[in-house]
């Protein structure tokens, strides 16, 4: 089975870390669009030709059978488009686990990190619209406006981004937040700057296990046999911090740049 997973860079591999841990006998192809990163700034029509370009690249060079949309804010874009477009591909979308942020808060106060377009998206409001109704929840939502281009520059530890991560966490540590959904696949890579600033056992929730699972579950309705070996290929279309990618995926790979996305 061959599957793609594609984000505008980095955050995207924190999914396909786990899905490796989950899926075998399949090859997987990555794509880190970095030429156009960040996306969670970009507007709607532009995330959605971004993520058509790229559908189209993984079925005309490596005839994927599955496709992963390791962004929260190109799901909110073009998933509903591509599912249209490819219906006889399996496509998985990321969504912030604001369903499971309900079960595992104590407090009521949940916090929602994300990029400005995916609070503002159609499905994520639509999402919050239904789950919040049925709850008594206090949800804390906050934007990261460049969250995402510190994580790509390898500025996790910078006072600069602690400094930004103090400004936005400040409200929800003082409100009892004691679950806050990463609502950007590039947000585990800080996970542990979170805590530090919240200053308590924190819930953080991101959505890269519940994904697998889904794709695992996906894929044997196809027939798919999950045993056999497991092949990596890595491509970006600009440059990538090629140590933060050996970090999170724990291997030397090699990772090729596509000159016509």
């Amino acid at each position: 089975m061959k599957i793609g997973v594609f984000d505008s860079g980095l955050g995207g591999l924190t999914v396909l870390q786990a899905v490796t841990k989950v899926m075998k006998g399949v090859e997987l192809f990555y794509v880190a669009d970095t030429k156009n990163a960040p996306y969670g700034e970009k507007t709607p029509e532009q995330i959605l030709q971004y993520s058509l370009d790229i559908t189209a690249y993984f079925l005309k060079a490596h005839q994927i059978d599955a496709l992963i949309i390791a962004c929260n804010t190109a799901t909110s874009a073009a998933v509903k488009t591509l599912r249209e477009k490819y219906p006889e591909l399996i496509i998985i979308g990321t969504e912030p686990g604001i369903k499971p942020a309900l079960e595992q808060t104590k407090t009521g106060s949940i916090g929602v990190l994300a990029t400005p377009a995916t609070l503002v998206g159609e499905k994520y409001q639509d999402l919050v619209n239904v789950l919040s109704a049925k709850e008594d929840v206090t949800l804390y939502e906050q934007a990261c406006p460049g969250l995402v281009e510190q994580i790509e520059k390898g500025e996790i530890e910078s006072s600069k981004t602690a400094q930004m991560l103090e400004r936005w966490l400040h409200p929800m540590r003082e409100n009892d937040v004691d679950t806050i959904v990463l609502g950007c696949t590039h947000y585990p890579l800080v996970a542990h700057k979170i805590e530090e600033i919240m200053q308590r056992e924190m819930n953080l929730i991101h959505t890269g296990d519940a994904i697998a699972k889904r794709l695992l579950a996906l894929s044997e309705t196809k027939g798919h046999v999950n045993e056999g070996d497991l092949n990596i290929s890595l491509y970006t279309t600009s440059h990538i911090d090629k140590e933060i990618v050996a970090n999170i995926m724990g291997g030397d790979y090699t990772i090729e740049q596509i000159t016509d996305l």
